[in-house]
């Protein structure tokens, strides 16, 4: 291929339907259909209704993008599908029923055009996200990643994006998202939690309650110095209310916020300022939906800038699920000269992150 590919992305691992186009590095496209609504009313995401929900949006979130990626080309139309070079697809890992929708979805795409198909890994996509922030220049490597969701929480070395990312650790029970949803509920705020907890932990004092940090004694760094635990700092905040409410006092929903808030933040920002001084990477890239949380970022490079370590940090819209991601890491992988997938791959609620492209021809 003499030119940078045109690649289509769709992306459904959880309750975003995401679809984007991108080519090379430059981003034409990035249509997201969110769920969320549906979900609030159950305080989480509910599998069957995040399916059901891909089901609607994808045709309409693929016409969406074929019109906008049209007109940033100068096209006087929507883009037509028969000028992509390849498909693009999350395989895993995520939730199986949304997973199988995009599956299913990018193969009869592909299969119908006859263009090349991508089945590649969610977190990878995440750190391919930074490619297409094209104002940062190219990500060096190597870099350690530090990927914070609803679902994830992981921490990688990422050697190549297209061909090397070790996980050097990851969530054990709750990750960071998960908590902040389950934190809010306890606390009687709304679901999503995150947003929730930012607005509450606005008037309340961080350092008001010193709620415990998961896995970082000093009996936890042998096995697990680089994993994390947000069960039990859950439990903590539960169990701290239990008592304030227990002995008739009001409990200041402000301090519990920011104490819990700056928890989490504590923990993320220490392991993975420690992953970069023992690997000797002066470099940290932040990805997932859970970066738009202002605190984290403001730690993250206020501690990253005394430690000598450089942050990189997608742009907001790029950190949430979406399909430019997936477009971007196969476009990577087309330059790269990797093959496409086979058709014999399905949905992998479970895929390891260092399996960045599945059923490799």
């Amino acid at each position: 291929m003499t030119r940078e590919p045109l690649v289509l992305g769709i992306e459904t691992s959880c309750d975003e339907t995401g679809i984007g186009i991108v080519r090379g590095r430059t981003l034409l496209s990035n249509t997201i259909a969110s769920s969320m609504e549906q979900h609030a009313r159950y305080g989480g995401v509910i599998p069957e209704v995040a399916a059901r929900a891909h089901l609607e949006a994808l045709q309409p979130s693929i016409e969406a993008a074929l019109a906008e990626a049209g007109a940033n080309l100068g096209l006087p139309g929507p883009l037509p599908l028969s000028d992509l070079d390849a498909v693009a697809v999350t395989s895993g890992p995520g939730l199986a029923g949304a997973l199988m929708v995009g599956v299913g979805a990018a193969k009869a795409l592909a299969v119908s055009l006859e263009k090349p198909l991508y089945a590649v890994n969610h977190l990878v996509g995440h750190i391919a996200a930074d490619i297409l922030d094209t104002e940062a220049g190219p990500l060096e490597y190597p870099t350690v990643a530090l990927l914070v969701s609803g679902g994830h929480t992981s921490l990688l070395l990422v050697r190549d994006v297209t061909t090397d990312v070790e996980l050097l650790g990851e969530t054990m029970d709750d990750a960071a998202g998960e908590a902040f949803d389950k934190v809010a509920r306890i606390l009687g705020l709304p679901y999503p939690g995150g947003p929730e907890i930012d607005r509450a932990a606005a008037s309340g004092d961080p350092q008001a309650i010193r709620f415990p940090r998961g896995l970082s004694r000093a009996s936890d760094l042998d096995r697990h110095r680089y994993d994390f635990s947000f069960s039990g700092l859950k439990t903590a905040v539960a169990r701290w209310i239990e008592q304030r409410e227990a002995a008739g006092e009001a409990v200041p929903t402000g301090d519990v916020a920011a104490s819990f808030r700056e928890a989490v933040v504590d923990v993320l920002v220490t392991k993975a300022l420690d992953a970069c001084a023992r690997h000797d990477v002066p470099r940290l890239l932040l990805g997932g939906g859970v970066i738009a949380n202002r605190r984290l970022r403001d730690v993250a490079l206020a501690r990253a800038a005394d430690a000598g370590v450089t942050v990189r940090i997608p742009p907001l819209s790029l950190c949430t699920d979406n399909g430019a991601m997936i477009a971007a890491l196969a476009a990577q992988l087309i330059a790269s000269g990797r093959e496409p997938s086979t058709l014999a791959f399905g949905a992998d609620s479970t895929l390891p992150v260092t399996q960045i492209q599945v059923a490799q021809r």
